[in-house]
């Protein structure tokens, strides 16, 4: 029965709760025990809940299903926060040693609203140490194992979470997003991972200020509808959060009609020649583009048109400006400064080099790009473009220092890629293409203008309903059934 209740998607579990043919004890019971088999062998999920007040949270979630007092759709339902996210009864360590014990006052906002929709918290999913690269590795918790292939990297920052998904130890994930971190680890897992547009899902109460406009939470999940229903839960304009975006969030809860016919779709591959990947890459999102043109959307080669260059030097300005203003304060205390890793030293210390009129002229060049992306839209209706330019490498290396002949002078240049939409605010959500050379899986970007979350979300699941590439489970998740 334990595998039974996991491998139920998050509505086919929320509708099986509501119909009573499976109580919120027998549901925590079998994610449990399935967390308990499979995840010491990935560290997906961490600061786990002792067994017994979980139970007794679901019997508790019973007794009000029993007089008829639902909470909302995920009532009873397991759910592990990325711990970036503030929880205020599990410790939410950023992944740092600073703050191996520090438990906020409040919920952040996305908390407070997934638990008024039911949602019961177990502990919090891993990330790399305050969110930085694409690689769910800290000196808290250690590593994070790819769920397809364990010797290799979850990706991140959101790793934990696509783990967790992909092993079937969550029904449904929350992560968040600044450099790929909800894109990144959904194509290494072979789950959805989705960045809303800017604004429609805001950060409280963590400082959200009118420069801040790159981070965002949003949903993951195994299947498009999923992922929706939780989008659903977490957006809403809040007045506190001076960069939400109005509108009425249940959209995303109802169901996902078809995209309308004859879309255009336009595949930006290598952004004319500037971005290097790994053989293999390519050729996987082509088999996507079949799919989408499958479909009956009318796909062709796009030129950006737009100098990456550009648009590579922005995001170090003003990515640098950001982290230094949220980790100054660690950093100007040395004792404090010596915990932190090399790359957020970098960070802040190139943030606080950076003069106000570079900060102006970055934020002006940023216009621009926001200016020539929508030009792109009135010949597209959809931008793709692969989520990663290497497949899941070693998860003892912290990050690929080259790409073919190509040498990566970040730690985050090898996830160029995914830099247009964050700069832009558009939303882009990750859909798996299927497998590499080596067996790692992949993913591609679809991208829509700001404000358009709805059509990526349609177009994504048509693309799925044909493709299916989640209905496939990990080795590790089937190994461990029984």
């Amino acid at each position: 029965m334990t595998d039974d209740i996991t491998a139920l998607g998050a509505l086919e579990l929320s509708a099986a709760i509501h119909a009573r043919a499976v109580s919120c004890e027998e549901v925590m019971r079998a994610y449990l025990d399935r967390i308990e088999r499979i995840n010491p062998q990935l560290n997906a999920i961490v600061a786990l809940r002792p067994r017994d007040t979980l139970l007794a949270q679901a019997r508790e979630m019973d007794r009000l299903a029993a007089e008829g007092r639902w909470l909302g759709w995920m009532h009873g339902m397991p759910q592990a926060i990325k711990d970036l996210s503030a929880t205020k009864d599990i410790p939410t360590t950023l992944g740092s040693p600073l703050y191996r014990d520090f438990r906020p006052p409040e919920d952040g906002l996305m908390v407070q609203r997934m638990r008024a929709a039911g949602a019961i918290l177990i502990g919090k999913t891993n990330t790399p140490e305050f969110g930085l690269g694409s690689q769910s590795y800290n000196p808290v918790y250690g590593v994070t194992r790819n769920a397809w292939q364990p010797q290799l990297c979850a990706g991140g920052s959101s790793g934990g979470a696509a783990v967790a998904l992909a092993a079937r130890l969550l029904p449904v994930a929350d992560g968040s997003d600044m450099g790929g971190s909800l894109r990144n680890p959904a194509a290494f897992n072979n789950v959805f991972g989705f960045r809303p547009s800017t604004g429609l899902v805001p950060r409280l109460p963590a400082p959200e200020v009118f420069i801040e406009q790159f981070g965002t939470e949003g949903p993951m999940a195994r299947s498009v509808p999923d992922l929706a229903r939780l989008l659903a839960t977490q957006a809403g304009a809040h007045p506190h959060a001076p960069l939400s975006r109005t509108g009425d969030p249940s959209v995303f809860a109802a169901p996902l009609e078809a995209p309308p016919s004859g879309l255009r779709v336009g595949w930006l591959g290598d952004l004319d020649g500037h971005l290097a990947y790994e053989p293999g890459i390519v050729e996987l999102c082509r088999g996507g583009l079949d799919a989408l043109a499958g479909l009956g959307m009318a796909v062709s080669d796009a030129a950006l048109g737009f100098d990456p260059d550009r648009l590579w030097q922005m995001w170090l300005t003003l990515r640098s400006c950001v982290v230094a203003g949220g980790r100054w304060d660690d950093y100007a205390d040395p004792a404090r400064r010596a915990q932190m890793k090399p790359e957020a030293v970098w960070e802040v210390e190139r943030g606080a080099a950076t003069s106000a009129l570079a900060v102006y002229q970055a934020s002006r060049e940023r216009t621009a790009w926001h200016r020539h992306l929508l030009g792109l839209f009135s010949r597209y209706d959809i931008l793709v473009l692969p989520t990663a330019q290497v497949f899941p490498f070693a998860a003892e290396t912290h990050w690929p220092e080259r790409i073919g002949d190509r040498k990566m002078d970040t730690y985050h240049r090898w996830m160029e890629v995914v830099i247009g939409p964050t700069l832009a605010g558009a939303p882009a959500i990750s859909v798996p293409v299927g497998f590499g050379p080596g067996g790692a899986p992949m993913g591609m970007q679809l991208i829509g203008p700001p404000g358009a979350d709805l059509r990526v979300l349609q177009v994504a699941h048509a693309y799925d309903q044909v493709t299916g590439w989640t209905r496939r489970t990990p080795r590790i998740a089937d190994s461990a059934a029984g």
